[in-house]
Parts: structure tokens; sequence; C-alpha cells
């Protein structure tokens, strides 16, 4: 399965250095009990590795979405190619299915309000909430 291309980050190279190497530890621990964090976890898809990312997400309508302000990233492609992944949001894992990612300018009522507004620019991983 191929991913589109959805163009730069809207973030800086440095600012995503700074954010995987400082950030995202914090963020790991912190993300499952905060609103509209999540924690996705993931296997890598030629190793097998498994990974943990924190995320900005949001749910709505049995959807699990996140906007790819960082663009198509590893967590995002090991997502599309395994076709799962868990997720710890809120206090709770939830299991998402059949990730797929919207294009920017094409998110649709279905969404939630965040998730279409910035996905007039930005692509969109949605996923359904098995």
């Amino acid at each position: 399965m191929s991913t589109p291309d959805l163009g730069a980050s809207m973030f800086p190279a440095w600012f995503d250095r700074l954010q995987v190497k400082y950030m995202n530890p914090v963020m790991r621990r912190a993300a499952p009990y905060l609103p509209t964090f999540a924690v996705i976890h993931h296997a890598g898809r030629k190793s097998g590795k498994p990974y943990t990312t924190p995320v900005n997400a949001f749910r709505s309508k049995g959807k699990f979405t996140v906007v790819l302000g960082h663009g198509v990233t590893d967590w995002v492609r090991n997502v599309l190619a395994a076709g799962e992944a868990d997720v710890q949001s809120q206090f709770r894992t939830i299991r998402i299915t059949n990730p797929r990612i919207v294009e920017p300018g094409q998110a649709g009522l279905d969404l939630p309000l965040p998730a279409r507004v910035a996905g007039g620019r930005f692509g969109v991983l949605v996923a359904d909430i098995a």
C-alpha cells in the first residue's frame, strides 16, 4: 500500500527533532489520561519492534482521527501497513482498524470539528474503532 504525499510537516525540522527527543517521552506518560491526546501502540513494518507514539486525537461517531501536522511519518506508515493498532486514550485501551488517510481538503462532516478544520490544510488519519 503506498501512502499519499501530503507535503512537508507544518513544523520545522529542528522542532520535530526536539519533540521526538524531549517532548514525546513526557507525553507518552501523560497522554493516555489527557483529553484530546492518545498513545498509539504499533509495530515496525520491517522489524516488528513495538513502538508507542503520543498524538493529538479525536473520537467521534465510531471513528478515531489524528491530524497529520507532521506529514506521513513512520508511525502512520506502520499503522497503515498493519491495518490496526491499539490506542490508549482517556484511561482505556481501544482497538482501531481500517486506517486510511483523508487528503487535505477532503475531510467530510462525519469527522470531528477539529479534524475537519485542520483537514482543510493537512491530511487526517481516520480509523474505525473496533
